[in-house]
């Protein structure tokens, strides 16, 4: 009787053990996924703001036409 008491308490450790390591391995890919959103957020914002340049040049090139005509 004793040895199944032992035996428990044991075995509770390593499935606590199991359970840290699973959620740490769930922690660690969401932070890996959240990352990979900045990282897209990131380029999206750069592309936006080429796009808001280029734009600008083309809108004052069109009035700068417009002008001398």
């Amino acid at each position: 009787m004793l040895f199944l008491k032992a035996s428990g308490v044991v075995g509770s450790i390593i499935v606590l053990i199991a359970l840290v390591i699973a959620f740490l391995k769930s922690a660690i890919a969401f932070i890996g996924l959240l990352a990979f959103a900045v990282k897209i957020l990131i380029v999206v914002a750069f592309i936006a703001v080429f796009l808001g340049v280029a734009f600008l040049i083309v809108s004052g090139m069109r009035s700068k036409r417009s002008k001398t005509s």
